[in-house]
C-alpha cells in the first residue's frame, strides 16, 4: 500500500507567511491510550504545529487559501475593529 502524499501550502496574509502541511490520520493505539486521528491540515510555526481543519482532497488552491485565511483571522489575529 502506498503512503499518501503530504501536501504543503504557503500563504501570505497580513504581511506574514504561513506554512500549512497535511498529515495523514493515525490509527488508535490502545497501548498508549491514544484515539485514532483523521487526516488534517496543520499550521507549522516556530517548531510547533496547530491543527487547522480536516484534510480533504479536491478543494482548489483558492478555496484552501480562503479557509486558511478565515482560520488565521479567527485563531491567530485579534479581530479587526
Amino acid at each position: 500500500m502506498s503512503r499518501p502524499v503530504v501536501e504543503q501550502r504557503r500563504l501570505l496574509h497580513r504581511g506574514r507567511e504561513f506554512h500549512f502541511v497535511s498529515y495523514e490520520g493515525l490509527p488508535a493505539n490502545a497501548k498508549r491510550n491514544q484515539a485514532a486521528t483523521l487526516p488534517a491540515w496543520w499550521l507549522m510555526s516556530a517548531g510547533t504545529r496547530w491543527e487547522v481543519m480536516p484534510f480533504e482532497r479536491g478543494p482548489d488552491a483558492r478555496a484552501l487559501d480562503r479557509a486558511f485565511t478565515a482560520w488565521l483571522d479567527t485563531h491567530a489575529f485579534e479581530p479587526r475593529a
